[in-house]
């Protein structure tokens, strides 16, 4: 079976956990102490799916590597600027599928009609800022010694990158289901598909 991008499912909540958990478990990257199990990311996907696209890229029903978008700020005139995250499991790196999983992400978050992504990396992580910076994220600034996890403390740095040009009278973003199986969210999966090693 061909490697696929996809919307995620909650049945894919444990390969995402799998993905996660030395992550957290080993690393400062991410700030929780303690790994979601598959119950709680499958309620994180569920959580998500209405407003933001999560997507899972996959081979043979494994997920390979996820990524997806989330709220920025709860007030409402944050509404058209969203959070971006990629993660990939340890045993797929250096195949492209981080470039492909964010570039179809930013397709769909842009025909929504979100105007800026976000995304905050815990420093250092130099394979993180360079895939950032490879898709046109710029650094905006950096939060000092914000988090403290494994005995020390940890800066993290934020970048943006648009997604779309200002519009002086915006419209809200689609709720996802206004894209699903349309046409800009097939060409979405297919241009982050196409930039994924075929061997991954």
């Amino acid at each position: 079976m061909p490697i696929e991008i996809r919307l995620a499912t909650t049945e894919d909540a444990a390969g995402v956990a799998e993905i996660y958990r030395p992550v957290v478990r080993s690393t400062p990257t991410s700030f929780e102490l303690e790994p979601p199990d598959a119950a709680e990311m499958a309620r994180r996907i569920a959580a998500t799916l209405p407003a933001y696209p999560w997507l899972v890229c996959a081979r043979r029903g494994r997920v390979l590597g996820y990524a997806y978008g989330s709220q920025h700020r709860a007030r409402p005139a944050y509404r058209w600027s969203v959070e971006t995250s990629v993660y990939v499991h340890a045993d797929a790196g250096r195949q492209g599928l981080g470039r492909g999983l964010y570039t179809a992400l930013f397709a769909i978050l842009s025909a929504q009609g979100f105007h800026n992504a976000y995304a905050g990396i815990t420093l250092p992580n130099p394979a993180s800022v360079a895939l950032h910076a490879s898709m046109g994220f710029e650094p905006i600034g950096v939060f000092r010694e914000v988090g403290f996890k494994q005995g020390a403390w940890h800066d993290v740095g934020w970048w943006q990158r648009p997604l779309g040009s200002p519009a002086t009278d915006p419209a809200a973003p689609l709720a996802l289901e206004a894209l699903l199986d349309g046409p800009a969210w097939r060409q979405a999966l297919r241009a982050g598909l196409h930039l994924i090693h075929p061997d991954a």
